[in-house]
Parts: structure tokens; sequence; C-alpha cells
């Protein structure tokens, strides 16, 4: 392995920022003509979560350094104010679609939110009857002075700000109330349309309260409104090496999430200096934090509507997956496994074969035992009930939950308490890591003795995303295989020290090492003058050990293609260092998150699959594992599949510069060019699956 101190140094490219250009990629399909209109509002509305998140989690240090005045270090007052210049260009653009092209491009097919000024006397009418029978009686504005302080505002609920003249009950000049809005509210209510017109008519909560927020000050005049957001730090600190029972403890911390540090104020375009400095003061935030949006400030809601509305010519039609290649309905999966492994490519291919695999585990009367990681899995999911069936039936169930998986904290509590209430045995993993291995584990008994079943995926078993995200599964019966998959679930239930495996490599412990070893020894081949190659796949890189030595192999002559999905700190084509480097990044209609490590030097070729992206926090800070594919057909399946179908698309493709702009990859292409262009995910729909 070549050592640190002989990769060369140079610039890699910042984190932070790469994750906002993933949300500009992004926020192209809300501007593309060719997506249908409401999905064009759905990915308006994926960007705006995925810059909450950002803010609940990545934006606190950056504000520390800008309130401490840093000058030095990781964060500093002048990263800060790089970062949230972009993200104000970022917002701007969001509402630019939002009110220039998303509003009246539905507008046009037939969809209106109506403003106040555009209701017709019986719009109005019912706007009222809507106020005060279903929204007045839930809302209790607060009038503030000293015995009503400013109230505690929860993390991204709405809410308005109102300024008033007069006095109130008791003869007292208090200007300013609040008014929470709640969220138990919907975010948009159906109007009835105009006589002789087939469009569908809306109008938001915060218009709604808008018009009717004089009846909530009777007696008084409303001089001044604005509604207001604000975003809170929200990432759950916990000491495990403190705590005597985790599960408690996070249940203490999830009560104070939504009441963590504000580091984000959304208010109206419109809304005054005066009530925004009034906000700002409230929450300790410099005149940077504050976002003036001309529409709502929660774009996320706007999926509410999305669902609202009835009009299948305005979405993606429908996608049925095909039933796995690899499988034949009806038959046994133990059968079909002792046979070879199975290769399972969500969402092409059905989930609900997982599903069956495991359910076929639960009925048989052989199975002895199921061990199964527990990350994301849903809100209501039909494998928890299976697993809590298993148990009822007399199977040794051991499940690994894991606590800590970030919003997912309070479901897998629940679902840990839901287990233990049967008798299944539920552990929660190692302490200070988390455990992001998606594994499950069948133990049989047969004529020849106890045989395993495993199953080992890239992705979370959640059957609502599994519909979206592109993922990879691997059924196997391969003792080796099988027998490593044991160890780490005695390993993680034991915290006995892990046993040698025969084929898996596992984070903390050997994934990154190994990772940088096969990386240098490609280079050391390239050096040597034989053909090297490494084609990755994953969903970020951002790991610096790995990234600088990826930079290395490049200038020994490996040939790099990385295909990433969000962030990438690694620059492709930098003079001298990253000249053999290319990185593309894809956004289409799922979501890609499949990771695949390809390496092939010589005459040798090796695939893995692994639940762990190039992160840090993936090979130092989880617990997560990674397989070698070793049947030949399966393994030049996933290359044609998620690498070589994704190195020629050209239609959702975007190519990484060395400054760290992304670039389309059919850009320049006609109106006739685009017709031709390449999508692998749409080639991949069509091979698989059908029309619904």
């Amino acid at each position: 392995m070549i050592g640190s101190a002989s990769i060369p140094r140079f610039s890699l490219l910042d984190r932070d920022h790469s994750i906002l250009a993933f949300n500009e990629r992004v926020m192209d399909w809300a501007r593309r003509p060719d997506v249908p209109e409401l999905e064009r509002l759905r990915y308006l509305s994926i960007v705006s979560s995925n810059l909450d998140e950002f803010f609940e989690v990545r934006m606190a240090p950056q504000l520390a350094a800008a309130k401490a005045h840093e000058t030095r270090g990781l964060y500093t007052a002048q990263t800060f104010e790089a970062l949230s210049a972009k993200v104000h260009e970022l917002v701007a653009q969001q509402y630019a679609i939002y009110n220039d092209e998303l509003l009246p491009a539905l507008e046009k097919k037939g969809i209106k939110i109506v403003a106040h000024s555009e209701r017709n006397a019986r719009q109005r009418r019912h706007v009222r009857e809507i106020f005060h029978n279903e929204v007045q009686p839930l809302l209790m504005p607060v009038g503030l002075d000293p015995a009503h302080p400013f109230p505690q505002v929860a993390n991204k609920s709405l809410n308005f700000i109102v300024r008033l003249t007069g006095k109130d009950a008791f003869g007292r000049e208090n200007e300013i109330a609040i008014v929470k809005v709640p969220r138990i509210l919907p975010r948009f209510f159906r109007l009835p349309s105009v006589k002789g017109s087939r469009q569908i008519h809306f109008v938001s909560i915060s218009s709604l309260i808008r018009t009717h927020l004089g009846d909530l000050f009777p007696g008084r005049q409303v001089t001044e409104f604005s509604q207001f957001r604000v975003t809170r730090h929200s990432d759950l600190a916990v000491d495990e090496e403190e705590v005597k029972n985790l599960r408690t403890a996070l249940r203490k911390g999830l009560q104070q999430r939504h009441y963590g540090q504000a580091l984000r104020l959304e208010v109206s375009a419109g809304a005054s200096t005066f009530l925004s400095d009034f906000l700002l003061e409230q929450f300790g935030l410099p005149e940077a934090c504050l976002y003036r949006v001309p529409g709502p400030v929660n774009l996320v809601r706007l999926n509410q509507l999305i669902d609202k509305v009835d009009a299948p010519e305005l979405r993606f039609e429908p996608y049925l997956p095909g039933w796995p290649l690899q499988l034949t309905p009806g038959q046994s999966f133990f059968e079909r496994l002792r046979q070879g492994d199975v290769l399972i490519h969500q969402p092409y291919e059905s989930f609900d074969a997982v599903l069956s695999f495991l359910r076929e585990a639960v009925e048989d009367p052989d199975v002895l035992a199921i061990k199964q990681t527990i990350y994301r899995t849903g809100a209501k999911s039909e494998l928890m009930d299976l697993l809590r069936e298993a148990v009822r039936r007399g199977k040794e169930v051991t499940a690994v939950v894991e606590l800590k998986a970030r919003f997912d904290e309070e479901a897998n509590i629940n679902y840990a308490e839901r287990l233990e209430s049967v008798g299944a045995q539920v552990v929660y993993g190692v302490v200070g890591l988390k455990t992001h291995a998606k594994m499950l584990l069948i133990t049989r008994r047969e004529a020849e003795g106890l045989r395993r079943y495993a199953h080992l995926s890239t992705g979370n078993y959640n059957p609502g995303t599994a519909r979206v995200y592109t993922d990879l599964s691997t059924l196997t019966a391969d003792e080796a295989l099988t027998a490593d998959v044991d160890q780490v679930f005695l390993h993680l239930a034991s915290q006995n020290r892990l046993a040698r495996l025969n084929k898996a490599l596992i984070a903390p412990f050997l994934l990154h090492k190994a990772m940088l070893d096969k990386v240098a020894a490609a280079g050391e081949a390239a050096a040597r003058g034989q053909d090297a190659r490494i084609t990755l796949k994953m969903n970020a890189l951002t790991d610096e050990p790995l990234a600088r030595a990826l930079a290395s192999a490049s200038q020994q002559g490996v040939k790099i293609d990385l295909i990433v999905r969000g962030a990438c700190v690694l620059p492709a084509g930098v003079p001298g260092f990253t000249d053999n480097v290319r990185v593309r990044s894809v956004i289409g209609r799922l979501l890609e998150h499949s990771r695949v490590y390809h390496f092939r030097v010589g005459g040798e070729e090796e695939v893995w699959l692994a639940s762990a992206d190039w992160m840090n926090r993936n090979m130092l800070r989880r617990v997560e594992l990674a397989w070698p594919v070793t049947d030949p057909a399966l393994r030049q399946r996933i290359v044609d599949e998620c690498l070589n179908a994704y190195l020629h698309d050209t239609r959702d493709a975007w190519l990484l510069q060395p400054d760290g702009r992304y670039v389309p990859a059919g850009q320049g292409a006609s109106g006739r060019q685009r017709h031709h262009l390449q999508s692998a995910q749409a080639s991949l729909m069509a091979r698989h699956g059908g029309k619904g």
C-alpha cells in the first residue's frame, strides 16, 4: 500500500458545496419540459426536503464559526458566508421555478392555487367557512408581553407573526402576536371551481389564515404580518458511553429535537424589516440566516397538493417491476439457492421477492432461527409483522435494531419494543457505531444437518423506498459467505472479538484498509505497465484518504470511472493529479442507491457489493458489510446493468469538472438529438418491468 506521505497533496472539493451542487442537479428535473407537471413539482419539494436536512445536520458548526468570527480551521466565518450565499442563490432559483414555470404550467393543465385577490364570491365564502369551522378552533394566538414571552417554536413548523394597533382587553399596547399553525391541519384545501371551468382550485393554509388574521384579534387592527418558519439543529447527540439505557436516552432526546439551536429563518418576501429583525433577535440569528421567500415557506408540503390531484396524465406512467429473472414464482427459495446465488436488481425487479423469502422462512417448520439487521423499514412494516409471527411459531428471532438511524429513531424504538414484547432477542449493535449493514440470515434443519441462507443488500428493508431506490440484493446459500454473516451477527450481539472472515469485509475493522490496498495495488500494476481500471458506483465519496488514494492511482495510469450520485470531493481531470479520473452523477426518476466496487487489474477482475459509501463515517464509524460476487454470470450482469449502462447515459448523467461544476452529459444536444439520448434507468425499466 502506498504511504500517505507519497500521495500528492492537492485541493479536494468542499463537501458542503458538493451537497448543494447535488441539489442543483435534482432541481433541474423541476425545469425539464419532458417531465410531467406534478412530478416536476415533486422534485422541487425534494430539494426543499434536502435543504431542510442540510441545515438540520450540516450548518450548526458553520454558524458557530461565524458567530465566533473564526478565521482558521475547517469552519470559519468565510466558509459560512460562502455557503450561505450559495444556499440563498439555490433558494432564489427554487422560487423562480415555482412561480415563473410550475404554477403557470399547472394552471395550463387545469390546476390552480388561488390567491385571495383571485377568488370569486363563492370561493371566498367557502374559504371563510373552512377557516371558522376547521382552522380557527385549532389556532391559539399569543400576544407577547412580560407574562407571555416569545413561545417555543418547533422545528420546521408554520407560524405567523402579527403586528397590531390598538389595545388589548387589559388596556395594554402589546403590538406583537404569534400564531402557531398546528401540523395536523392540511396545507391545501380544495375550492369550488368557477362555473363552467374544469380547473381544480386550491387554497393554501397560509393564504387562508392570512386572509382571516383579523378574525383572531377582534377590536384590533393587523398592520403587518408574515408567515415564518425556523429550521433547527436536529442531529441527536447521545453519549453512549455514559448512558445506561440507549433506548430511554434517545426517547428523551427525541422530545428535544424539535427545539434545538435555530439555524435558518424563512419569512415572506414582503415581511417588513421590523418583523424580520424582531424574529432574528428572538432566535439569535445573523442577517445571513434570513431567507425571504416569494411563496410558501415550506415547499416540502407541496406533496400534499400533489397527492390530492387525480390526474394520471400529470404524473409518471406507473411502473410495475418484474419478478426477478433468476426466480420462478412458486418455487422454494431454499431449493433454488442450493443451485446457486440469486441477484435482484431493485426496483427494476420486485422487492416482493425478498419479503417472499422471509415469508417462506417464517412458514417453514424446518427453519429454526432468523437473524436480521433493521435500519430503516418504513412506518408500516410487513417485515416486522413477519418477524413477530416467526417468534409466535417458535423460531429463534434475533433483531439488530439501529436506534440511531437518523430521523427514524422513534420508529425503530417502537419496532424494538414490539419485537421484544413477543419474545424476540433485540440488540442495538456496538456502542459508538451505527449498524448500517443490511443482512438477513436464516438457519434451517436439513437432511445433511443445519444449513444457512442469507440475504445481503446495498439498501434498506423498506418496501416503500424499494420502489424508487436502485439497489442490489444477493440471495445465497454459499457456506463461506453465510458463515461470515453468522459471525457478524455473533459479534454484534456478544461484543466478542470478530473472528476471521472467509469472504466478506466489515467496517470499521477491514473495509477501509482493504479498499485502500486494492486502489494501491491497481496503481502499482499500472506503474508496471499492466492494464488497470477501477469503476465505483456509490451515493457519496467524501473520505479524504480514499479520494487521495484514487488520485495517486490516477497518476500511476489507472483508468478510474466514478458514478457518484451525491457529494464527491475528488475533482475529475485536474492536470497532473486526476487526469485519468472521470466522475459522473446520474439523477433520474429513480434514486440511485446501489454501491458497487469494480477492480480490473491485468486479467483479474473483482466485483464487490456493499452497504457502504466511501465516506469516513461509513468506513470508520459504522458497521458496514461488503461481499464479493464470485459467480461470473452475476458479476457480468452487475457490470453491464450497474456500471456500463450508467457510463453510457447521456440523458440523466452529469459530468464533474475540475473546478467542481457539473455539466449535463448531453449538453449541447439539439431537440432531435435529445430524443436519442440514452437513459440507463429508462432502458433498465423497459428491460425488466412493465407499465401499469
